[in-house]
């Protein structure tokens, strides 16, 4: 990763554009709608560091080299973080081609070295998000709290919400029924949790592109991941940053009977075959096991 993608808070923060012309002009579009604070900028007023004071985020974008090299000097002397227009080298950051669906807000980056790429990947992208995506976020922030409340151990919190996005509620959100969401969520969130835990055992030795959907999904939301020191890197990378992870020294038959009775999903990353013993004592537990599908179906 050649360049760490992060979101900044746009409520009540101020946003500097300076310059005129299109490259300012498609800076500002890019705030259209925002909760932000946009200041736009022309000389002499460009060429003076208090005038970027508490910017988040200042842009600069002009035709005249003067204007623009004054205007980057005045920037960095106020110490704001910069994006001048179509000038990598004079970037402390770089913007992505977004998808904005209010609160769900999707970005490409390829580090400025290839945004027509950026843009056609958008495009794909864009495609695949419904336009009430954003409510959706919006209602599961609206009941966050209560959720917390009554979830407050992790990984059952993280299974509700799993279903949650894909359930009656969030379909009420995309139609446009707040209301009926919301009531939806909370009528679920009063049944509670019943997700029943399970070890599922993946071949990880790759090639990445072999992997089925199925095996795609356990790996995306799986609650723990053990790893096999050879398995393929670009599997592991499938399986979300922040689960928790187990050495395979430590992944005994007691330990994920406990894991799985807990209700825990476990996904085993293996770059060699399973243990018979292993198996048979995780069944006899009464632990659910499954080799999930490797190959994609034709």
């Amino acid at each position: 990763m050649d360049s760490f993608p992060a979101y900044f808070p746009l409520a009540g923060r101020k946003v500097v554009i300076a310059g005129s012309g299109e490259p300012a002009e498609a800076k500002a579009r890019l705030f259209e709608g925002s909760p932000a604070t946009v200041v736009r900028l022309q000389a002499p007023e460009a060429f003076s560091p208090a005038a970027y004071e508490g910017a988040i985020l200042v842009f600069v974008g002009d035709a005249d080299e003067a204007f623009v090299q004054a205007a980057v000097k005045a920037a960095r002397a106020a110490g704001a973080l910069l994006n001048v227009v179509d000038r990598p080298a004079l970037c402390d950051f770089n913007t992505p081609a977004i998808i904005d669906r209010g609160q769900v807000v999707a970005a490409v980056g390829t580090g400025g070295s290839a945004p027509v790429m950026a843009t056609l990947l958008r495009n794909a992208i864009e495609a695949q998000l419904p336009e009430g995506m954003g409510r959706v976020a919006a209602l599961l922030a609206r009941l966050q709290d209560e959720v917390r409340r009554a979830l407050p151990v992790l990984h059952e919190r993280r299974a509700f919400l799993r279903a949650a996005v894909r359930g009656e509620a969030a379909q009420a959100a995309l139609d446009g029924d707040m209301a009926r969401a919301e009531a939806l969520l909370r009528e679920a969130l009063a049944k509670g949790v019943t997700r029943a835990g399970g070890v599922q055992f993946l071949a990880a030795t790759g090639p990445v592109d072999l992997l089925s959907l199925r095996a795609i999904r356990a790996l995306g939301t799986a609650d723990v991941a053990v790893i096999d020191p050879d398995a393929d890197p670009e599997v592991v990378r499938l399986a979300r940053r922040d689960v928790e992870r187990l050495a395979p020294s430590e992944a005994d038959a007691d330990h994920l009977t406990a894991l799985a009775r807990e209700g825990r999903q476990v996904v085993w990353l293996r770059a060699r075959p399973s243990a018979p013993a292993l198996l048979e004592a995780l069944r006899r537990a009464g632990v659910a096991v499954e080799a999930l599908p490797v190959a994609q179906a034709d």
